[in-house]
């Protein structure tokens, strides 16, 4: 019961995990998929990043880098305290992060609007500290906005998808929005998994409600 509670609440920063100053392992230069770099600390003029926790990483991956107008993904981990932590420190639920995607795009093609409705469409963002059978902070739903048009961006489709969930009888949104800060890149072998695995683990509850048309 302790280890059950233990991984759907948050952990208090004083208790955290102490990570480390520096990654604990390496990367690949190149995305397995998309023709763009792996780690896009540096991202190129005229793109804009977007970065959302919606479950299971692998999954969320995947589903964004076939977005047109994407440029680059990775997963990660983000909205914690414990500094470069591992997958198996995240698992615990003692360092406060999601499993994160972070999307690289260009705006001229594919709006961070779009981008947040699809976030939506792909998984289910009532279910609190889960999506389906996967249960810890770690798979909390998130949005990590990176400006305030983002942010206002996130909170009005947040609002309208909100309401066209309820009108189907599901309960209120459990999304965690709030300012983008240390995002940890995860491990080589997390990185565009399901290519790597295409028939791989893909768990990602969903409402099956389209994103309402917005006028």
């Amino acid at each position: 019961m302790f280890l059950s509670r233990r991984k759907t609440e948050m952990v208090d920063p004083a208790e955290a995990l102490p990570g480390r100053s520096e990654p604990a392992f390496a990367l690949p230069e190149k995305h397995a998929v998309l023709d763009a770099p792996l780690v896009t600390d540096d991202v190129p003029e005229g793109l804009e990043v977007a970065e959302f926790g919606l479950g299971c990483f692998w999954g969320a991956e995947e589903i964004f880098w076939q977005v047109p107008g994407v440029w680059s993904t990775s997963v990660g981990y983000a909205g914690g305290v414990t500094p470069n932590p591992t997958y198996e420190e995240v698992c615990s639920g003692r360092t406060g992060h999601t499993e994160a995607v972070r999307v690289v795009f260009d705006p001229d093609q594919v709006s961070y609007a779009d981008l947040v409705k699809k976030f939506f469409e792909v998984h289910d963002p009532t279910q609190g500290m889960r999506q389906g059978n996967d249960v810890g902070t770690q798979y909390r739903s998130a949005i990590y906005f990176h400006s305030p048009e983002q942010e206002q961006t996130a909170r009005e489709l947040t609002k309208v998808y909100g309401d066209e969930i309820a009108r189907r009888g599901y309960g209120e949104i459990t999304t965690e929005i709030a300012p983008a800060g240390s995002y940890h890149y995860a491990e080589a072998h997390h990185q565009q998994y399901l290519h790597k695995n295409p028939y791989g683990y893909r768990c990602h509850a969903n409402t099956g409600i389209p994103f309402p048309a917005v006028p």
